[in-house]
């Protein structure tokens, strides 16, 4: 405090912070991007561990002895379906009033804004099955979900299947603390958006939907199951939800840790832990692994049927099961016993799961990344941000007038006790800014690409740009807070631009670099890095094409659930870049 409130020593070290301005932006930057890629080294993570005491050890055999038969009534079910065309509604809720729970419908339909590219439809119809089991030693005000979607083609109907066999052997315990619901629902992410909807009694998609006749208690945890084949090889657990949201910790540590007991091959983002993590292909494989989960995160939109369950404060997860040409099979008991052992674990929850981490990455299922390690790489690229700002305070301080023969005389300007300015040139400033933002005001109902010839003074570009680094500053660090995947994303590419533009640069050199660091090009940069992490590269033809589905599908995530990516960009991300490309062309 003494360095800051002594104004000669403030005075040197602000003089050092401007003289040294950018080599200090370069180091930050570089040190940002290395504090990340440093993330994904064993060494720097966390063991993961169990935090609820409720969900720790026992001595409690995991059963589950029909296996076989899920997969006959999986078959059933696929049957029912091609002969109904859809969800065979009547033969589930027959099926599931003779495994003795208490059964329900519900109807919806949704209009879509434009059509679905992925699957052509325009209006949605559908009718959500699911039946209670009610528990036999509690006062039913808590409850579990199991739920499977049910899809057009021939996919998941084993999950179905293994859904009401769970539902038949469950009903035959009597340990059930908490009700559990078990749901088939249609049209996948819009089917589950109706039946959360109708079940909290909240209406915020403006979907049309009939409501809930059967309700049980509080949901406290919720499973997705997705299965579409009788022998699996792996299961890979899918965390992310709804505008980057992930479940609590504990959720993923106790997947793991029945993998790890039942013996059953678990992945996550698709990618099996490697034990050599001192070499460089387990160094890679790591980073790897996590970058798909950044870019997943980043993209806001749920990646299962369980990313809608996190809006409402409800832990869940999606488990899917994966048939590649690995040698280890696990067939559909085995599954069955990995699920009964989870519900029972949560079934002993006395509140809901909140002791670990809820915002964290994860290189592997054994090892995970806190915020608090994470975090200082964002720190590091946003404090580029505040450097820049301050040397542009300080140029202000001494504004620059221009003589007739243009020669230019430093004209210092006093600052009061207050901190304001004394000069007159204060109100130029105030109109300035006005001045600039009624231009980005115009520029975005024109067209971003136009050549904006800002008229004024030198000193009128160094206001805009401190107000939007600032802006910038301000967006990203609220955006981190969110959603640090999307917020670090941007940070990578929109840093370097709001850092080094001037009117000074070199025009289409300049221009041409902010193009290609612009939000849309960083869209269709990580679509084709997304790719590559999956091992599924693409040409550039495909590439666009991946780039548009993108994009459409954003602004259908936004009507449709409320994913807040599309609007962030446009009318936040956006019209910043458009402040930064009016400092160039400033004249």
């Amino acid at each position: 405090m003494g360095l800051l409130s002594d104004p000669n020593r403030r005075k040197a070290l602000t003089t050092l912070l401007t003289r040294l301005n950018t080599p200090i932006c370069v180091v930050c930057y570089l040190a940002g991007i290395a504090w990340f890629m440093g993330l994904a080294f064993e060494p720097f993570t966390l063991r993961t561990y169990m935090s609820e005491n409720a969900m720790g050890s026992t001595m409690v055999e995991e059963r589950f002895p029909a296996g076989e038969r899920a997969l006959a009534t999986g078959r059933e079910f696929a049957g029912h379906k091609r002969k109904a065309g859809g969800m065979p509604v009547d033969w589930l809720v027959k099926t599931m009033q003779d495994r003795g729970l208490e059964v329900f419908t519900q109807s919806f339909s949704r209009t879509l804004p434009f059509p679905d590219e992925n699957k052509e439809r325009y209006m949605v119809r559908g009718i959500n099955v699911y039946g209670i089991l009610r528990a036999p030693r509690a006062p039913r005000t808590e409850a579990l979900v199991l739920s499977a979607p049910c899809s057009p083609d021939n996919s998941n109907n084993q999950a179905v299947g293994l859904l009401l066999g769970l539902a038949q052997y469950f009903r035959n315990q009597i340990y059930w603390a908490k009700d559990i619901i078990f749901l088939v629902n249609e049209h996948d992410l819009i089917g589950m958006q109706a039946w959360l909807e109708g079940y909290h009694h909240t209406n915020i998609s403006g979907m049309d939907y009939t409501p809930l006749q059967g309700r049980a208690g509080s949901i406290q945890a919720a499973l997705s199951l997705e299965l579409s084949s009788d022998v699996i090889t792996s299961l890979d657990l899918i965390l992310e939800g709804l505008n980057g949201q992930l479940p609590n910790l504990d959720l993923a540590n106790l997947f793991h840790a029945f993998c790890q007991k039942i013996g059953v091959m678990c992945t996550i983002q698709g990618k099996l832990q490697r034990s050599d993590w001192d070499t460089a292909e387990g160094y890679t494989h790591a980073v790897q692994t996590m970058m798909l989960m950044v870019l997943k995160q980043a993209s806001g939109r749920p990646w299962g049927d369980h990313g809608l369950f996190l809006r409402y404060h409800i832990e869940a997860a999606t488990v899917r099961g994966v048939n590649s040409f690995r040698q280890y099979k696990t067939d559909t008991t085995t599954v069955g016993r990995l699920l009964e052992g989870m519900f029972r674990k949560l079934n002993n929850l006395l509140e809901r799961l909140h002791q670990s981490y809820f915002f964290y990455l994860m290189p592997s299922l054994s090892r995970f990344v806190s915020i608090g390690y994470y975090m200082p790489a964002f720190g590091l690229l946003a404090t580029i941000l505040l450097l820049r700002a301050l040397d542009l305070w300080v140029q202000l301080g001494t504004p620059t007038e221009v003589t007739e023969d243009g020669v230019g005389e430093v004209e210092p300007v006093s600052i009061n006790n207050q901190g304001s300015f004394d000069s007159p040139l204060t109100h130029i400033y105030i109109d300035l800014v006005l001045k600039s933002w009624m231009l980005q005001f115009k520029v975005i109902c024109c067209s971003p690409l136009r050549f904006i010839s800002g008229e004024g003074t030198e000193q009128g570009w160094r206001v805009l740009k401190l107000v939007a680094l600032l802006y910038l500053a301000v967006l990203l660090g609220c955006t981190a807070l969110i959603n640090f995947s999307l917020g670090f994303i941007l940070a990578i590419t929109l840093v370097p631009v709001a850092a080094c533009v001037t009117p000074h640069l070199p025009k289409a050199v300049s221009a041409l670099a902010m193009v290609l660091l612009s939000p849309g090009c960083t869209i269709l940069y990580c679509v084709f890095i997304f790719q590559e992490l999956q091992e599924a590269p693409v040409s550039l033809s495909e590439g666009w094409m991946l780039f548009l589905s993108v994009i459409s599908q954003g602004i259908l995530d936004h009507s449709l659930f409320g994913s807040l990516v599309y609007p962030l960009l446009a009318l936040l991300v956006y019209p910043c870049w458009l402040l930064l490309w009016n400092i160039l062309f400033w004249k």
